[in-house]
C-alpha cells in the first residue's frame, strides 16, 4: 500500500488567519454539481449530502456498451474554527458492460468507488467579511446592489485529503490498494442578483503512476428564496482518462436544513459517451449555537472596537432612561428597583 505525508498540508491549513463566521442560517451545501463551494458548514454542523445516479455508456472504439448504477456521497462537520471543516466524500459505482466485438457479444458486471476520500477544508480568504463589516450604503439602494470591481475578488479556500483505492478497480489502473493525496483550491464569488460562482483546481492521486489534473467551473442562479439552477464544466487529464463533463440541473429548499436536486451530466466524446441522470438529497444537524466573528486588525480595528463601544454605551443610557421614565430607578448595585 502506498502512502503519503499529505497530513502536512492539513497542519498549514490550520496555521492560517481566520477571517469571519461559515454559518447560514439555511443549508450550505456542494450538490447538485461536483464542485466544492469556498465556504464551511459552520461549528457543530454536521451535514449529510447524497443522491443516486443512472446511466448508460457508449464506447465507439472498443465496441462496449455500458449501463451503470451509481451513489455519491459526503459527510460534512465543522468544528474547532469556523473556517474548518472535515469531510468524507465518495463515489461507488456498479456497471454492466456488454462487449460487441467478435460474432457474439458477452456481458460482464463490474463495480468500485470511483472516489473515497477522507480530508479537511478550510478558509482563508474572504472579501465579503470586510464587505459585512463596512455595512450596507443606507442612501442608496442602487449602490449597493450595483456590480462593483471588488465582486470579482473570490473567497478562498484550500482542501487536502486522502484518496482510499482498493485492489482490482476498474476505475483506476493501480493493480493494489493504495492511499494518494487529492487537493482542490476553490473560489467563489457571490454576485449581486442572485448569482454564485465556483471554480476548482485540482491536483489529483500525484504520487501514483497516473496523476490526474483538472478543473470545475459552477454558475448557480437562485431564481427564488427556495429554487434555483445550475450549468457546470468539469475537465480532467490523466494517462488513463480524460474528459470534457457537462451538468445541468435544479435544486429546491423544503425547509431550512433539507434540500433536494436534481441533475444529468453528458459529454461529447464517443471513447466513451456519457449520459447520467441524478437525484440527490441533504440534510443537516444544526447544533451550531454562537457565531464566531474575528475582527479587523490595525487601525480599521481599532476604529471598529470604539464604534461598537460607542454604540453599547448609548443603548444602556437609553435603556436608564426609558426606566426612569417608566418609574424604575437603579438601586446603585445594578439592580432596577420601583420609586415609592
Amino acid at each position: 500500500m502506498k502512502t503519503t505525508p499529505f497530513c502536512l498540508s492539513i497542519i498549514l491549513l490550520l496555521t492560517l488567519s481566520p477571517v469571519m463566521a461559515q454559518y447560514t442560517e439555511t443549508i450550505n451545501n456542494n450538490r447538485p454539481g461536483a464542485s466544492q463551494g469556498a465556504f464551511s458548514v459552520g461549528t457543530n454542523v454536521l451535514q449529510l449530502e447524497g443522491g443516486f445516479a443512472l446511466g448508460s455508456e457508449e464506447h465507439r472504439l472498443k465496441e462496449t456498451e455500458t449501463s451503470a448504477f451509481g451513489f455519491d456521497y459526503a459527510i460534512r462537520y465543522g468544528f474547532w474554527r469556523e473556517e474548518l471543516e472535515v469531510s468524507i466524500i465518495g463515489e461507488f459505482e456498479s456497471q454492466s458492460v456488454t462487449d460487441n466485438r467478435g460474432a457474439n457479444s458477452y456481458t460482464y458486471k463490474q463495480s468500485n468507488f470511483r472516489s473515497n476520500t477522507i480530508g479537511a477544508k478550510y478558509l482563508f480568504y474572504d472579501p465579503y467579511r470586510k464587505m459585512e463589516l463596512k455595512g450596507p450604503n443606507l442612501y442608496s439602494w442602487k449602490a449597493n446592489y450595483k456590480f462593483q470591481w471588488a465582486d470579482l475578488v473570490p473567497a478562498i479556500s484550500f482542501y487536502a485529503g486522502a484518496n482510499f483505492d482498493f485492489a482490482d478497480n476498474p476505475f483506476t489502473l493501480e493493480p493494489d490498494s493504495s492511499i494518494s493525496p487529492k487537493f482542490v483550491l476553490s473560489t467563489q464569488n457571490n454576485w449581486v442578483g442572485g448569482f454564485v460562482f465556483v471554480t476548482n483546481i485540482v491536483v489529483d492521486r500525484i504520487t501514483t503512476d497516473t496523476p490526474s489534473y483538472g478543473y470545475i467551473l459552477t454558475l448557480t442562479h437562485t431564481l427564488t428564496d427556495w429554487f434555483s439552477v445550475f450549468i457546470e464544466n468539469q475537465g480532467f487529464k490523466s494517462d488513463f482518462y480524460a474528459d470534457q463533463l457537462f451538468r445541468g440541473g435544479a435544486a429546491a429548499l423544503v425547509n431550512k436544513n433539507f434540500h433536494v436536486d436534481a441533475s444529468i451530466l453528458l459529454n461529447f466524446k464517443d471513447t466513451p459517451s456519457r449520459l447520467y441522470g441524478r437525484v440527490g438529497v441533504a440534510y443537516r444537524f444544526d447544533m451550531h449555537d454562537t457565531d464566531e466573528y474575528i475582527e479587523e486588525k490595525g487601525k480599521e480595528g481599532r476604529k471598529l472596537k470604539k464604534d461598537k463601544q460607542t454604540e453599547k454605551d448609548l443603548d444602556t443610557k437609553k435603556d436608564k432612561k426609558k426606566k426612569r421614565k417608566d418609574g424604575f430607578e437603579d438601586d446603585g448595585g445594578g439592580k432596577s428597583v420601583t420609586k415609592l
